[in-house]
């Protein structure tokens, strides 16, 4: 063996029993079983070792009602593991062949290691609210990249393009002819600054909601209020310019 090296593989609960009659049969070791705890189950992690190679097999999202069916039929050590993680994580778990009935530990309650901490708890609200937070703020910015672009201001003729309209004409006519050339283009230029959108100092409620992701409740009404303060005086500064 020159080095130890290990790969994660996705298993349907339903080949746990298979995959380890295969394991076994090809001269894997059985290492352990490991339980976590996740929002949408327990995950189970088996895991075998054969020539420097750790196998680690994740069945995710064990639930309540569903039913594990023991290896210990193929590897007997198992038996530890899943007295365990029936006892502490309450996997039902078929067949042991050691099988302790729930009393591998003296517990003080049921499935122990699923019992939420408020401390856990007020961690995961919080892993909540910066991902909806980031959710939104990159929500935020594909909708300015995709917002419709101001319209383009309304250049007036150049003076080459004023001469070519004006070659040959007598000196009257043609000062008649650029002063019309000239008025007409102001007065598209005029119009296109009136119809032009102005633009919006105020935050949405999203964008306030990212900058303020993660902050605690206090410091997180300070930066509120100052950015919606900010957004007031930037209207009035504009409701005064018009």
């Amino acid at each position: 063996m020159d080095r130890f090296s290990q790969v994660f593989n996705e298993v349907p609960l339903a080949e746990v029993h298979d995959l380890a009659a295969r394991r076994a049969e090809e001269g894997w070791r059985y290492v352990q079983i490991l339980a976590v705890n996740t929002e949408e189950g327990i995950d189970l992690v088996y895991s075998y070792m054969k020539d420097g190679l750790l196998e680690n097999d994740t069945v995710a999202a064990v639930g309540a009602d569903d039913a594990v069916p023991s290896i210990t039929d193929l590897f007997l050590e198992a038996f530890v593991c899943e007295n365990e993680i029936h006892d502490l994580y309450g996997v039902a778990i078929e067949n042991i062949a050691i099988d302790f009935g729930g009393m591998f530990y003296q517990l003080a309650e049921k499935a122990p290691m699923t019992v939420v901490s408020p401390e856990q708890l007020a961690a995961r609200e919080k892993a909540k609210k910066i991902a909806a937070a980031k959710a939104a703020k990159e929500a935020a910015a594909q909708k300015e990249q995709v917002a419709p672009a101001a319209p383009a201001a309304v250049a007036g003729p150049t003076e080459e393009e004023i001469q070519a309209k004006i070659a040959g004409l007598d000196p009257e006519k043609a000062a008649k002819v650029r002063a019309a050339l000239e008025a007409k283009a102001a007065k598209a230029a005029a119009a296109a600054v009136e119809t032009a959108p102005a633009p919006s100092a105020a935050l949405t409620e999203e964008e306030i909601q990212a900058k303020i992701a993660g902050l605690d409740p206090e410091k997180a009404a300070k930066v509120r209020a100052a950015l919606e303060a900010k957004a007031a005086k930037a209207a009035k500064t504009e409701g005064k310019g018009e």
